[in-house]
């Protein structure tokens, strides 16, 4: 089972919009190196949506020959259903430990749907299989139940935002497993999780995402840190001078909670290049702020 902070790595592009494999390796590779919990490869901050099936495979091997075995590789799958089946397929050929279930293409779907879609693509390896109820699939407490039991699937992603809805799913899915000896565990979903944490970590939810991680390890550990040790004046400080501000960043425009990751990793000094369309990059001056940011509270914690 999965503990401490997941990283998400981009993945890196040329200037002429190929994907950058040695970039790649460096940016896992520093990033393990900086003690994540995991590493969630070719996700939502990896453009899965934007990798072909060549690309997508050779960025799921890359990221676990930089690994190397010192923590588990997740890869994201979904989109189209036949499509979502042959990345799974490709994902275990290149070795990774899990795989994290995007939603479906465009449609909108039952909860009734959205189980039969995870079951189809789980089935297709004996890997571990995460459920990410978000956007166009939302998993209601009871989908959440069913899902949660398929033999493949280990942990249910939320990035609804609905604490609502989280406060159900989380005694239902326990209630369904009780008894069964089967380890499960949720995940807070959300862009820039952090500024969210402690609300979902009432609810039981002690996982996140941190796209943070991938551009200031640091910040993102010291946040993690303060969170286990009971340390809420790092916490606080943490928030007000950079998730919070992060998150007002993020929302300027859509597909921010991408480009803004991709922007700090090159800050940080690799070369990650564009975002592809239909992500636009940052400007100038917002990537200057970025940098401000990240200087600040640096500071605000030395």
């Amino acid at each position: 089972m999965l503990e401490g902070v997941l990283f998400f790595p981009v993945t890196p592009f040329t200037a002429t919009g190929e994907v950058d494999l040695d970039v790649l390796h460096q940016h896992v590779a520093a990033g393990v190196a900086a003690g994540p919990g995991g590493l969630f490869v070719a996700c939502g901050t990896g453009e899965f949506h934007a990798l072909d099936r060549e690309e997508y495979a050779a960025v799921t091997r890359t990221a676990v020959e930089a690994a190397a075995g010192r923590v588990p590789v997740y890869a994201g799958v979904g989109g189209a259903l036949g499509l979502a089946r042959q990345f799974a397929r490709d994902a275990a050929e290149a070795g990774v430990d899990g795989l994290l279930l995007m939603p479906p293409y465009l449609v909108e779907s039952p909860a009734a749907g959205l189980v039969a879609y995870a079951r189809a693509v789980g089935g297709e390896t004996d890997l571990p299989l995460i459920v990410y109820s978000r956007a166009n699939a939302r998993f209601d407490e009871h989908a959440a139940a069913e899902v949660a039991q398929l033999p493949t699937v280990t942990g249910l992603k939320d990035g609804t935002g609905d604490l609502d809805l989280v406060a159900r799913i989380v005694p239902a899915v326990r209630a369904a497993l009780a008894g069964s000896g089967k380890e499960f565990q949720f995940f807070n979903g959300m862009p820039t999780a952090e500024a969210s944490q402690l609300a979902y970590r009432a609810l039981g939810v002690e996982l996140y995402s941190s796209a943070a991680f991938a551009f200031a390890p640091d910040l993102s550990l010291a946040f993690h840190r303060a969170v286990e040790e009971g340390d809420t004046a790092t916490v606080d400080t943490l928030q007000r001078t950079f998730f919070h501000p992060l998150v007002r960043l993020r929302r300027r425009v859509p597909g921010y909670a991408v480009s803004l990751v991709k922007a700090g990793v090159t800050l940080s000094g690799l070369k990650a290049g564009p975002v592809r369309p239909p992500l636009t990059p940052l400007t100038a001056d917002e990537t200057e702020e970025l940098a401000a940011l990240v200087a600040g509270a640096r500071a605000a914690i030395a």
